[in-house]
């Protein structure tokens, strides 16, 4: 597909209108593609445990995190509210010798291993399922596609394409590398049929950016830029009927993005138009090495956000298990 770099405004509107899911599961609907995800996909998707083998998916909640501080973002802040030395001196106040730790976590909900949810993206002020954006997210947070709505829901088939591994230099892509639908069939055909992707699965995409931002520090990792999706796989996206997606990069689309002055394009069709959760900042690493060893692309995977009432996105600690 040819993008018109000076035309972003018209290409986010032409991919929205091809691509829009608005009403297709009624005028109330709050889980966009996670109507995909029924319970014969999670069926499926628990037939796919072999060898029992489990992989963490997340990174790290700490100080020494990605974030630099863009749009308020920060890194976790951990503070210990009662500890073992406060045990030993007996200064809790509990009775025949008890004692215990207690601690608090100050971060923003998108720190680090984290889901957007419908509410964090709007288009011309409309958010998914084509609701005023105001109506949705006000000051109490939001009030009707909160990230709680997900709460249960997604666990499944869960599909890697190790992008980076098949078309990359040492199983990484470069900044700036747009993947696009023939850069995602041709993995899925190196990978084989535990690759296919379809309706109700929940895909990771690895670039092998983080990987290299273990190597040579955070640099710009967060919000710098980075490969990730093309703006044209708007509509393999929505024709796929993927439920989820998640990459190992901050931003989920290429970056800087495709146009010569945009934010994000991808972003403004996928989440208010097509109601797709996207996942960003997941440790893919470990699970993509099992996978080229063993050559079975597909797992179980569950990944329920931390269900913060109103949140429009969370922090997830997401395991595959093959």
């Amino acid at each position: 597909m040819h993008l018109d770099r000076t035309n972003p405004e018209g290409a986010i509107a032409a991919a929205a209108k091809r691509c829009s899911n608005w009403g297709r599961w009624g005028e109330d609907d709050v889980l966009g593609t996670l109507n995909f995800l029924d319970d014969a996909k999670r069926r499926e998707g628990a037939t796919l445990v072999k060898r029992g083998v489990s992989f963490s998916l997340a990174q790290s909640f700490d100080t020494d995190g990605p974030q630099n501080g863009w749009r308020r973002r920060t890194n976790p802040v951990h503070t210990m509210l009662d500890t073992g030395l406060d045990a030993e001196r007996g200064t809790q106040g509990f009775p025949h010798g008890f004692g215990g730790a207690d601690d608090v976590v100050f971060m923003p909900l998108q720190a680090s291993t984290q889901w957007d949810g419908l509410g964090h993206i709007f288009d011309h002020g409309r958010a998914w399922n084509g609701r005023r954006a105001g109506d949705v997210v006000t000051s109490e947070g939001d009030r009707v596609t909160g990230i709680e709505t997900a709460a249960g829901r997604i666990a499944g088939r869960g599909v890697l394409l190790d992008v980076g591994r098949v078309l990359g230099d040492d199983g990484e892509l470069p900044d700036g590398f747009a993947i696009t639908t023939e850069h995602l069939e041709a993995t899925i055909a190196a990978h084989g049929e535990t690759a296919r992707v379809g309706r109700g699965d929940l895909l990771l995409v690895r670039t092998g950016r983080l990987t290299r931002a273990r190597r040579e520090g955070w640099g710009g990792y967060a919000g710098g830029p980075s490969p990730g999706l093309s703006f044209t796989t708007a509509d393999w996206l929505h024709d796929t009927e993927v439920a989820a997606i998640a990459t190992d990069t901050w931003g989920f689309e290429v970056r800087p993005n495709e146009f010569d002055d945009a934010f994000q394009p991808l972003h403004q069709v996928a989440i208010p138009h097509i109601g797709l959760y996207l996942g960003e900042l997941w440790d893919l690493d470990a699970l993509a090495a099992d996978c080229a060893e063993d050559g079975r692309y597909e797992f179980w995977l569950t990944a329920d956000p931390l269900p913060v009432t109103g949140a429009v996105g969370a922090p997830v600690a997401p395991i595959a298990i093959k």
